[in-house]
């Protein structure tokens, strides 16, 4: 970025936070997409110092439990009062402040979701422990994005609401960061000013047709766009909205929301002109007769400048983001995740949360929760159980004092956990002699690479491999890679081509991966020339016919299988079925309903994708 530019969105920078800190929860708040460094340390510096030092922004951990976050039961005022005492959460505390969300790539959707409802409210409804409270929580966000991918982002929905959308993650970090002579004092005259700014109707309706020609669907931008037209009113001493607050407002919201570039007017006819009275001069060309003289600035309607103002604003590789950012949300639709999806478990993985049951079956009694839904009934407690122990004297049945707290079954909450949903790759591997005489090598340096694939998403891998007239488990289950190239390097190849009992193994081993609770997936690599059966004696023919047998037998389990056909004379990759006969690998593949590559295709990259695209189907 050349230094002009630098400067510029720097510029735009200053003024977002000079308009956020005028009413930061009338504006929604900014997203901030730079990394950790000397320019976004500035500019919340500036942030910070613009809103004064009774009005410092909160900051929002990673990771917050609800209870910190909504509020809920005031578990040592309910007990000292016997009755349910409410406590407001984070947000509530927030109202009339900014809330600084850092890591906002990482927010889980639940913590997004009960951002956006405080965000359209302006106040936060609790419905939880027993409780029925409302509290106003009228605040702005400030959420800094700290992805390095495209893909990497905060929610969408979260920052549709949020009107500033600042790019500094391409500032030098030797840029001048000046903060133009705003002061605090300053903010506070505008905010006094903007209670008596006025907009006038032809403001919202150049934002809305703006908003349409560059292509935004949301109405939230150009509500958001008319809201800091007023603060940037108010900022420059502005009583009503002017043409000046309204094209800043275009800049600042609407630019960095373009979707596409406003389509070209040249098909609309121009108005004829007015009648002029005759004057000498030269007659013009045919050209210039058949174009009508263009009409004085101040005479275009306001729509059409502040369009204008926005396209000459809009980046120069405008279509190229485009096209980046829909290319890196494909790749977040179409990708699982390296480490597979989350499960719910009972016993271990990162707490959930916690729900009503009794701790059976290894679960956990989470005690803070079980005193929280015991607490608003004790009084009703204590005077049953006195009603119920009348006649007494000196107390309740369990001592002068009875206990403290009276907790019953229905007030147990257990804890709720997730983890990972782990893979395991299970690599079944031809070793036989008719392999090792053409491909083996090549089926080992394919099996290396999809190994270090595999590393990556933090899957297991088992190593089968099939010779003579049997097959071994080289290496079960394990997520070292250097144990499975290790024992992958010692492979030896000849002898005859047990494949029925090959596949027996593997589903096996597969139904094994199931029971410990992970998803198998099972790679074949062989050439399909069975010639020793399932009994261990041999023949082609019933060789092949058991190795069909068994690769039906493991189609009913459902496991996902892919079939490297590493034959010197395979024939290229093909859909099946085909209406032609099929035999060896081909046959295999069809029977084990499995996918089907043949190894000179099957790049390293193919393989891989083939893999992870399997292991995302089979959770």
């Amino acid at each position: 970025m050349d230094s002009d530019t630098a400067d510029k969105a720097w510029a735009d920078a200053v003024l977002a936070a000079a308009l956020l800190a005028i009413d930061a929860p009338g504006c929604g708040g900014a997203l901030l997409r730079a990394p950790a460094g000397p320019v976004r340390d500035a500019w919340l510096a500036l942030l910070k110092r613009l809103l004064g030092p009774d009005a410092a922004p909160i900051r929002l951990p990673l990771g917050i439990a609800d209870d910190r976050l909504l509020g809920g039961l005031d578990l040592t005022a309910t007990l000292r009062a016997g009755r349910p005492v409410a406590e407001p959460g984070l947000l509530a505390r927030a109202d009339g402040r900014v809330l600084l969300a850092a890591m906002a790539e990482r927010l889980s959707p639940g913590t997004a979701a009960r951002l956006n409802a405080v965000l359209d409210r302006g106040e936060l409804q609790v419905q939880r422990e027993g409780l029925a409270a409302t509290w106003p929580a009228r605040l702005a966000v400030v959420a800094l994005d700290e992805g390095a991918h495209d893909d990497e982002a905060a929610p969408a929905a979260l920052a549709e609401r949020l009107a500033f959308r600042l790019d500094l993650g391409a500032l030098p970090p030797r840029t001048a960061l000046e903060d133009f002579g705003l002061d605090a004092a300053e903010i506070a005259a505008a905010r006094q000013r903007l209670r008596v700014v006025e907009t006038g109707p032809d403001v919202a309706t150049a934002l809305c047709s703006v908003a349409a020609q560059l292509g935004i669907d949301s109405l939230r931008a150009p509500l958001l766009a008319l809201a800091v037209a007023r603060r940037h009113a108010a900022l420059v001493g502005h009583a009503t909205v002017e043409e000046e607050d309204t094209i800043v407002a275009a800049r600042l919201v609407l630019v960095p929301r373009a979707t596409r570039l406003p389509a070209p007017a040249d098909d609309e006819p121009a108005p004829p002109p007015e009648p002029q009275p005759p004057e000498p001069q030269t007659p013009p060309s045919d050209q210039d007769a058949d174009t009508p003289p263009p009409p004085p600035a101040e005479d275009r309607p306001l729509e059409d400048q502040v369009l204008e103002a926005a396209v000459a604003a809009l980046p120069a590789d405008l279509l190229a983001r485009l096209k980046a950012a829909e290319a890196g949300r494909v790749r977040a639709k179409g990708d699982g995740g390296k480490a597979g999806d989350w499960q719910r478990g009972s016993a271990r993985g990162r707490p959930a949360g916690v729900k009503r049951g009794e701790p059976r079956a290894g679960q956990r009694l989470d005690l803070i929760e079980t005193l929280r839904a015991a607490a608003p009934w004790q009084r009703l407690r204590q005077s049953l159980l006195s009603g119920t122990a009348s006649g007494t004297t000196g107390g309740t049945p369990n001592g002068p004092a009875g206990p403290l707290i009276r907790v019953r079954p229905e007030d147990f909450h257990v804890r709720r956990y997730r983890q990972r949903q782990s893979t395991t790759t299970i690599f079944v591997v031809d070793a036989s002699g008719s392999s090792a005489l053409h491909r083996l090598a090549e089926a080992k340096g394919a099996v290396e690479l999809l190994l270090a694939e595999c590393y990556v998403r933090r899957d297991r891998v088992a190593v089968l491999a099939f010779r003579g007239r049997g097959a071994d488990l080289l290496l079960p289950p394990t997520r070292s890679l250097v144990r499975a190239k290790r024992c992958l390097a010692g492979l030896p190849g000849g002898g005859g081509t047990p494949l029925a009992a090959a596949v027996d193994a593997a589903a096996a081993l597969a139904r094994a991966v199931q029971r410990q609770g992970d998803t198998p997936v099972l790679v074949l690599l062989t050439d399909g020339r069975a010639n020793v059966a399932r009994d261990g004696t041999g023949g082609r023919a019933r060789a092949e016919q058991d190795a069909l047998v068994s690769a039906r037998a493991l189609a009913v389990d459902g496991v996902a299988t892919l079939l490297v056909d590493t034959s010197p004379m395979a024939a290229p990759a093909r859909q099946l079925p085909s209406s032609q006969p099929l035999a060896g690998a081909a046959a295999l593949a069809l029977a084990l309903r499995a996918t089907y590559l043949v190894l000179p295709r099957a790049n390293a990259a193919a393989l891989s994708g083939v893999v992870a695209a399997h292991a995302r189907a089979a959770r």
